[in-house]
């Protein structure tokens, strides 16, 4: 486990969040249940079928005991979180009876926990897709106030490593938004400094990042992270922001006082902004396997409350990390 994950974990101790667990059935979610329970950061609640879930715990020897286990397919609350479904969607067409039969899905089911109160968060994509858990949340939670553009970003952790906040970074979009507008990159700039300032608790230097550093190269795609960069400034004229940069100007020193001297982001960058889905996803992909970096994502942002996703290739350590991360979240809402 990482500083940076301790340091989450010992933050979520101070003020307890319940975090609901939508795929309580897969043996990663149990694991990770059991991991939380037993560091005590946050109360978790499983969704799934008591008995599917209680007999892979008994084969596989997971202590749970004390966990909260819900059926979505026939909780108590389903009447009520369908009434309160059907509420938000009738103007788009939404029936009672497709209410009720919608709200028996656990991500669904999940998500309306968190919007009445029940729960404080929701972690969830182990065995669904982003979309699966992006749409109920979207649905039922929308934007959160002053927000325009829900996006995605990793935290990503590289052991031994001298860059970033103490080889800790954001990695932005590279979860969700796949072609973003100069304008929706800017938003994701801002979105995920304040991320980084909540989570790591020190202050952001946001690179714009692109294949040219300062107008080395001339294309749409270059013009695109300088009207980016250009609208960020603009509206968040007291974040640490600059581009275009390359990444090793972003990040290394002495690249970045050859490329960009005088820049307060180059050489020092601690949060990372791709210029597209194709670049964010690469990127954090490659960090999490060739520096053996610990990724925890795709946290979303821009959702009125904590909701987050999970690459479908997690471990049980990584949804327990992620846990912690949406706890904390969870705090400042």
């Amino acid at each position: 486990m990482s500083t940076f994950i301790g340091k989450l974990k010992e933050r979520a101790k101070k003020d307890i969040k319940t975090i609901v667990l939508a795929e309580g059935e897969d043996i990663r979610t149990l694991k990770a249940a059991e991991t939380v329970k037993k560091e005590g950061y946050a109360k978790v609640i499983l969704v799934g079928s008591p008995d599917k879930i209680k007999a892979t715990v008994a084969a596989e020897g997971i202590d749970i005991e004390g966990i909260k286990i819900v059926d979505s397919e026939n909780s108590d609350k389903n009447e009520e979180y369908a009434n309160a479904f059907y509420e938000l969607r009738k103007a788009k067409g939404m029936t009672p009876e497709q209410a009720a039969e919608t709200i028996k899905d656990p991500s669904y089911y999940a998500v309306m926990m968190v919007k009445q109160g029940d729960a404080d968060g929701m972690v969830s994509g182990a065995i669904h897709s982003s979309a699966d858990t992006i749409r109920p949340s979207l649905q039922i939670l929308k934007t959160a106030p002053g927000t325009k553009l829900v996006s995605a970003f990793f935290i990503i952790v590289v052991p031994d490593c001298e860059y970033g906040e103490n080889g800790t970074f954001v990695f932005g979009d590279s979860g969700l938004n796949q072609d973003p507008t100069a304008d929706e990159l800017s938003e994701i700039a801002i979105s995920s400094a304040a991320s980084f300032k909540q989570l790591v608790g020190t202050e952001p230097k946001v690179a714009m990042l692109s294949y040219s550093t300062y107008g080395s190269a001339k294309s749409p795609l270059v013009d695109k992270v300088q009207e980016a960069t250009k609208l960020a400034k603009e509206k968040a004229p007291d974040i640490k922001l600059d581009g275009e940069l390359q990444l090793d100007a972003a990040i290394v020193g002495s690249v970045a006082a050859s490329k960009a001297p005088g820049s307060d982001v180059a050489g020092s960058a601690n949060v990372l902004i791709f210029p597209d889905l194709n670049a964010g996803n690469i990127g954090y992909k490659l960090a999490q396997r060739l520096a053996k970096a610990e990724a925890y994502g795709p946290i979303l942002q821009g959702i009125a409350k904590p909701v987050n996703d999970l690459s479908r290739g997690c471990s049980a350590d990584d949804i327990a990390g992620v846990v912690a991360i949406t706890a904390v979240q969870a705090q400042g809402n």
